[in-house]
C-alpha cells in the first residue's frame, strides 16, 4: 500500500484514537481509509441519478475567528439557481449556523456539498438529500 502524508489537528487526532480505541480499529491508517471509501461512496447511490433532489446542508461555524460566513454568501450567490433557501442563526456565545435548502439533481448538490466541505475553518458540516418524487402527489394521498 502507498503511505500518504495527511496534516489535521491535534484534537481530531486525539479523537480518531479514541475511536479506533472504542471500536475496536487496528489504527488511524484503517479508520482514514473507512472514512475516504464512506464520503467517495456518498453522492455515487444510483438510484439518486436522474431524480429532482432536495437537499440540506448545515455549518456549524466560529464567527469569531473565521470569514466562514462571507464564503457561505458567496457559495449562496454561485449557485442561486440550486439554493431555494438559505438561513443564518446564531447558536451559543460564539458559533454560527448556516442551513441551506437546496432543491435540484444529485451533481449539481454533491459540488455544493464539496465546497462547503472544502471550505476552511467550518466545525461541523452535516447534509441529507431526499428524492422529491418520493413524496408523491396530493392525489396519492388521498
Amino acid at each position: 500500500m502507498t503511505v500518504v502524508s495527511v496534516s489535521m489537528p491535534e484534537s481530531l487526532l486525539e479523537r480518531i484514537d479514541e475511536f479506533a480505541d472504542e471500536h475496536g480499529y487496528t489504527g488511524r491508517s484503517e479508520i482514514v481509509r473507512e472514512a475516504s471509501r464512506n464520503l467517495l461512496g456518498e453522492f455515487e447511490d444510483k438510484r439518486l441519478e436522474g431524480r429532482k433532489l432536495m437537499g440540506i446542508v448545515t455549518v456549524l461555524f466560529d464567527y469569531e475567528t473565521t470569514n466562514v460566513e462571507e464564503k457561505m454568501m458567496h457559495l449562496r450567490h454561485e449557485h442561486e439557481g440550486l439554493v431555494a433557501s438559505n438561513f443564518h442563526s446564531h447558536v451559543g456565545e460564539h458559533r454560527c449556523m448556516e442551513l441551506f435548502v437546496l432543491e435540484g439533481d444529485l451533481e449539481e448538490i454533491s459540488t455544493f456539498v464539496g465546497k462547503i466541505r472544502a471550505t476552511k475553518d467550518t466545525l461541523n458540516i452535516d447534509y441529507s438529500v431526499v428524492p422529491v418524487d418520493e413524496f408523491g402527489t396530493l392525489a396519492d394521498m388521498e
